[in-house]
């Protein structure tokens, strides 16, 4: 799709389509929301918001472009991960819980902007969604725990509950400034909390799974 000859009658810049979904990402990271202003969307981008009805149809079809777009560099980095060849499974396990800290740093509004898509689909869609970006994950779950039970390192542990436990502690952190805020008297989520964080996070988690 290009903006010649659209119906709003105005012309974009190259890039206009990213740029809006960088810059709407941007909003929800900045205010842990998961909610955009179109008012807000144009001042930021510097691009009229009638160009969110031209690329995603409105501004719901601007958030599940959003989310695809989040999601499927997720899944990419998994898959790729999983099939690496010459990485033993507890290394695989902590480069993936290193990068999904990291990745919820950089998109703190990802889990729960897909509860709200999946709320907002109906069935068929929210079943697409899912099977698109939550099931590969579980799956690529099965086979790293799966592999390190059979090489030794890993105790036995159901990837369906390793799934939420993962998801949550992540989740969990990176939405809750509020709660920083109030009971810790900070506002920003630094790249040093991050860091420290990530640390305990991949410690407690991998405590619970090795055999030793």
């Amino acid at each position: 799709m290009t903006p010649a000859g659209n119906e709003t009658g105005l012309a974009a810049p190259p890039g206009a389509r990213a740029l809006l979904l960088d810059t709407a990402g941007a909003i929800m990271r900045e205010g842990d929301v998961i909610d955009i202003s179109l008012s807000e969307l144009s001042l930021r981008s510097g691009l009229n918001s009638a160009l969110v009805k031209y690329y995603f149809g409105n501004k719901a079809g601007l958030l599940k472009a959003l989310l695809e777009r989040d999601w499927q560099a997720i899944v990419t980095s998994v898959d790729a991960l999983v099939a690496k060849d010459g990485w033993d499974p507890e290394s695989k396990l902590r480069r993936h819980l290193w990068k999904v800290v990291d990745t919820f740093y950089a998109v703190p509004y990802l889990n729960r902007l897909t509860m709200r898509v999946i709320r907002e689909s109906d069935d068929v869609e929210a079943q697409r969604i899912a099977d698109s970006y939550l099931s590969p994950i579980y799956r690529a779950y099965e086979q790293l725990i799966g592999d390190g039970v059979k090489a030794g390192v890993f105790r036995e542990i159901d990837p369906q509950l390793f799934y939420f436990t993962v998801t949550g502690a992540v989740d969990r952190f990176f939405s809750t400034r509020l709660v920083l805020k109030h009971c810790f008297d900070q506002d920003t989520l630094t790249e040093e909390l991050r860091d420290r964080y990530r640390e305990h996070t991949i410690d407690i988690i991998m405590a619970g799974i090795l055999a030793r």
